[in-house]
């Protein structure tokens, strides 16, 4: 056996290094130089400090930068398939981990993305004022010097912010890259090649690591499973609603309204449930779910009040018809108001797998009581706003606490 890896007691151990240490070297203590050898020294505290602010300034810009792109993505069609399956990835992961942490995904990606585009568009934001003026230059005179001099100036400009955009993104899309154009680094880089396959190896993997595909299909899977839990109740509250008896209307109505009050009970906590598990038949086992809930009753009820009453003020967002150019500003607050609904869904989930029995029938009971006035509550606004959306009762079908956090899916 080696003394390397001897167990042995520390007196012995002692004695063993001075019989194999060579003659003339001194015994090393703690207190000798040679006892820190290859020992990375401390990073000083101011520099922690100030490394710990950037970075959760980073953070904070990621979450806001998240933000913005999923409502960006919501009135996209096709791809607000992406949004939603972001979202309903946030309740899944904590629906696993049962840790909110995990509920933030891809944020530090977000503020990547972010900041190349907002130091994209700082950067082109002189080219504008340059445009501009050469435009009103040419109108004025188009075969005047200055016009000449200001297009000149204008194509030269061009070129450079082009080039140090790419450049900025190339070094990795920072905003200390956009402030900083290293033209050292930048000739050096240039005159020692491979710019190109660097660039196209560093895109492809950061594209693959953004799973885009995994979002689109589990938005896909979870719009049209989500879907085909609505569509009888709300086709019923639609169809009533053509009647031009107020009172018939509201009576032919009520089946529809008890079915949906059924799939609102349990629609939030399905979808947590499919996310985890990734199965599209997991949107449909509702006899796990109930006992699920069993074992945490008051958890459910949390969620859902918070995913009802946040959804709730956003219905006065689609009084009237949004300009699609402006689309995603009131999709900022949809997103804001469902991104928490999403995540104690799934911290609900979470904490009910966790438990191995079921709570006291009282708490049961509790919970079961206080969710009717909840969902009661929620069908009578909703049916109440119907009489002031742009939409009349079509927006029945845009149920943006489950599907797409969009005010309008056609939008």
């Amino acid at each position: 056996m080696s003394v390397a890896n001897a167990s042995w007691p520390t007196d012995e151990l002692i004695a063993a290094e001075e019989i194999v240490r060579p003659l003339g070297d001194p015994p090393s203590s703690p207190e000798t130089p040679d006892q820190g050898v290859g020992v990375p020294p401390k990073t000083p505290i101011f520099w922690r400090i100030g490394s710990g602010l950037l970075s959760a300034g980073d953070w904070c810009f990621g979450v806001v930068s998240m933000v913005v792109i999923l409502a960006f993505l919501a009135t996209v069609p096709v791809l607000n398939l992406m949004s939603l399956g972001y979202l309903l990835e946030v309740a899944g992961r904590i629906g696993r981990t049962g840790k909110f942490t995990q509920g933030f995904v891809g944020i530090r990606k977000a503020s990547k993305i972010g900041s190349m585009v907002a130091g994209a568009w700082l950067m082109f934001l002189p080219l504008r004022f340059l445009s501009d003026a050469w435009q009103s230059a040419w109108l004025i005179d188009p075969n005047s010097p200055q016009t000449r001099n200001l297009w000149t100036v204008t194509m030269i400009a061009t070129v450079a912010v082009g080039l140090h955009v790419a450049w900025a993104c190339y070094r990795g899309g920072r905003f200390r890259h956009f402030l900083w154009p290293a033209p050292i680094l930048f000739f050096k880089t240039i005159f020692t090649g491979g710019m190109y396959a660097h660039a196209r190896e560093g895109t492809l993997a950061f594209i693959k690591e953004l799973h885009l595909w995994h979002y689109f299909s589990l938005g896909a899977r979870g719009f049209f499973g989500t879907l085909a839990w609505l569509a009888i109740p709300v086709l019923w509250m639609i169809g009533a609603r053509q009647i031009t008896e107020p009172g018939a209307a509201f009576v032919v109505s009520l089946p529809g309204m008890l079915m949906f009050a059924f799939v609102l009970l349990y629609l939030p906590f399905l979808q947590a449930h499919f996310a985890a598990e990734n199965r599209f038949k997991a949107l449909f086992e509702v006899r796990m779910v109930r006992s699920l809930f069993r074992q945490a009753p008051l958890a459910w009820w949390l969620a859902l009040l918070t995913t009802l009453l946040f959804a709730l003020p956003l219905y006065l967002l689609k009084i009237e018809m949004i300009d699609r150019e402006i689309a995603w500003l009131p999709s900022l607050f949809f997103v804001v108001f469902i991104f928490p609904a999403r995540m104690l869904s799934g911290w609900a989930l979470a904490v009910a797998k966790k438990r191995e029995k079921p709570a006291h029938f009282v708490w049961r009971w509790l919970g079961r009581l206080a969710a009717i006035p909840v969902v009661v509550s929620y069908i009578f606004f909703m049916y109440l706003f119907l009489y002031i959306s742009w939409r009349g009762a079509d927006s029945l079908l845009e149920q943006h606490a489950f599907l797409v956090p969009v005010p309008f899916l056609g939008s």
